[in-house]
């Protein structure tokens, strides 16, 4: 894939640079220190997939670019790289991929990319495809990705939510998918207060208007005072996907490693992402927690088979996300203590003192201080 990097910093540019080409299916295209002269690069390159772009720039701002470039039907993905946080929920609304804070992290860039690779244009399908499928020649491909987006994709290019509440709307009806939800339902759960049900009405409006350019406007059904979401075709869904793939990874070995750290790059953030829908919390964490098992459970396999390396980014990539993860840090403080690194495990062990110290106001229970006991023993006797 093709990138270019938009940034009136040129630091900036080599940073970026420094962490994409760590990165194999990554191509970095050019770099520009303004919007203008990216603009005509992209408008004679339009094999250039995915742009990274800085808010805050002298003349056009990065907003402003992005708007420019949706009005004038820009294929390339749009990521903005920013240290204001608050513009967050209006890029989203601009239709931008995603939205990085510096300082940008290996990790987080990743899960950037591996999105991007997600929404690239699908090709058409072949003939033979389609017989195989049982699909129609002309039936649109749908894929849905709701770990760590909220975004509908088919050949014909991308959704464009015209608000955030056509957004979570599709996304309420997309996990009751096929079931009719009363309007009186969908008033108590998204538009409580006054004027509700008008709003619900504007927000159907929008959601079908959102749906229609991708042929996908009659996907939300009217019935009986209530409404459903119902695609034609099985569409491909990244949290079903990630949830079928590891469930049938009950057991992981050299066999099918492979197949497991595949199935861990499904999971690009949670359901939904940075939305936190109130009536998603249940699904919300139970996923986090289904990406947690496995995670732990590849880990351990990757140890077995002396991967160190590729089981610690695994576990660190997890406590991040969550770290109060005593199993986690179970494992990267044993991992380090194999290696004999005694510098890594008093890292480990007292970043997590301090993390429970602030966030809980608690000590680590006694049977973890015995286990950094036990391993701080092991690396002396290594020595």
């Amino acid at each position: 894939m093709k990138v270019i990097l938009i940034d009136d910093e040129r630091a900036m540019h080599l940073i970026m640079s420094k962490m994409l080409l760590k990165l194999p299916e990554i191509e970095i295209a050019g770099a520009f220190t303004n919007t203008s002269s990216a603009a005509a690069f992209l408008s004679e390159n339009p094999d250039v997939e995915l742009a990274f772009v800085d808010l805050s720039m002298p003349g056009e701002t990065g907003m402003e670019f992005a708007a420019r470039m949706e009005a004038a039907g820009c294929a390339a993905q749009l990521v903005f790289v920013t240290s204001h946080k608050e513009y967050a929920l209006e890029a989203y609304d601009l239709s931008v991929l995603d939205y990085l804070v510096k300082p940008v992290t290996q990790e987080r860039l990743q899960r950037a990319v591996s999105r991007a690779l997600k929404h690239r244009r699908i090709p058409s399908r072949t003939e033979e495809t389609v017989k195989d499928s049982g699909l129609q020649a002309g039936t649109p491909t749908v894929i849905l990705t709701m770990l760590g987006d909220v975004a509908v994709s088919t050949e014909a290019g991308r959704v464009k939510w015209i608000s955030r509440k056509c957004t979570e709307l599709f996304a309420y009806l997309l996990l009751h998918r096929g079931k009719r939800i009363p309007r009186s339902r969908l008033v108590a759960d998204i538009f409580a207060g006054s004027g509700a049900d008008s709003y619900l009405n504007t927000t159907v409006y929008q959601l079908r208007k959102s749906l229609e350019p991708l042929g996908l406007r009659d996907a939300l059904r009217s019935e009986n005072d209530g409404y459903a979401l119902e695609l034609q075709h099985e569409p491909a869904t990244d949290y079903m996907e990630f949830a079928r793939k590891t469930g049938e990874l009950r057991v992981i070995h050299e066999g099918n490693i492979e197949a497991a750290l595949q199935a861990e790059r499904l999971y690009t953030g949670e359901l939904f992402g940075d939305r936190a829908y109130v009536w998603a919390i249940h699904e919300t964490e139970r996923y986090s927690a289904m990406h947690a098992s496995f995670v732990l459970r590849l880990a351990e396999a990757l140890i077995e088979m002396k991967d160190t390396v590729t089981a610690s980014r695994l576990l660190l990539k997890l406590n991040e996300r969550n770290p109060l993860d005593e199993n986690a840090v179970r494992m990267l403080m044993a991992i380090h203590a194999c290696n004999g690194d005694k510098k890594g495990l008093n890292a480990v062990y007292t970043g997590f003192v301090k993390v429970l110290g602030r966030e809980l106001g608690i000590r680590p229970s006694s049977e973890l201080i015995l286990f950094f006991d036990s391993q701080l023993k092991q690396v002396s006797e290594k020595r």
